[in-house]
């Protein structure tokens, strides 16, 4: 058993889906989550600046005595998993291989469509992943560079005219191609899941990268015997930017109400 926390970050709210699902697998576990909202996205950044932020984002989480470190952002654990996990003495886990094995086991037809961040697209990290463990798989990438800044300002329901606008745009060629597997590769795409269901149809399969990177964290920590006896965790929320609206939108995408202090951090000193 290791009581100690689990840190979880990601470049802004998107990384509370991940964290909603670590809460349903995990509920014993205490949880400190860090949202770099004063510098979101990440995604159309350079692969330096993304490792350089990642650095700062765990340098902070690690002022915490934790067990493990969750990225929580399909852009991070694209660019900068292997380069965070050498550094560090804690385990240090992403959303994309769980999410790659998951979608390469899921299709049917050999088509897998990929919606990302700029940054994880270029990166080509998914399509290697997916066709090491079926390498008749074709990948599909559509980079979606305004879906996170969408969703961070509350855009993301059904009927809402601008999603839906940017939603058709974007999908329409994976719909076209005949895709029978979709890959969110971005934490904060499961709140848009409604809208692109609509847009793919129901025979497609949607593929959540952060509730797969939360099925990955459950058992990596029950194989290491490192889970918590507790019957309820805690939760601590930290922003690089105002606080003022975290708890309302954090909900949205928590499933529950925020009712904790939220704390703000320099990120820059880190």
């Amino acid at each position: 058993m290791d009581e100690r926390p689990i840190g979880v970050f990601d470049s802004g709210l998107g990384g509370l889906t991940t964290v909603r699902e670590l809460r349903r697998l995990l509920p014993g576990e205490d949880i400190v989550y860090f949202g770099d909202t004063g510098r979101v996205p990440y995604g159309g950044r350079s692969a330096e600046t993304i490792v350089k932020y990642a650095r700062q984002d765990v340098a902070f989480l690690r002022t915490f005595d934790l067990k493990a470190i969750v990225i929580a952002c399909g852009t991070v654990s694209t660019t900068a998993l292997e380069v965070l996990a050498a550094e560090n003495p804690i385990p240090v886990l992403g959303v994309v291989a769980p999410a790659a094995a998951a979608a390469a086991r899921a299709t049917k037809n050999g088509r897998i469509g990929l919606i990302g961040t700029q940054a994880s697209i270029r990166s080509g990290a998914y399509e290697r992943l997916i066709q090491a463990q079926n390498p008749a798989a074709q990948v599909l990438s559509q980079p979606c560079p305004l879906f996170v800044p969408l969703v961070e300002n509350g855009r993301f329901r059904r009927g809402d005219i601008v999603i839906e606008t940017v939603a058709a745009e974007y999908l329409a060629p994976l719909r076209e191609a005949g895709v029978d597997t979709l890959v969110l590769g971005c934490t904060h795409y499961p709140l848009l899941e409604e809208v692109i269901s609509a847009h793919m149809g129901p025979e497609v399969a949607l593929i959540n990268a952060g509730a797969e990177g939360a099925r990955a964290v459950a058992c990596a920590l029950e194989g290491a015997d490192a889970l918590s006896a507790r019957s309820r965790g805690t939760y601590r929320y930290f922003v690089s930017d105002r606080q003022e609206d975290f708890s309302h939108l954090a909900s949205i995408f928590l499933g529950w109400d925020v009712t904790e202090a939220v704390g703000q951090v320099d990120i820059s000193q880190y």
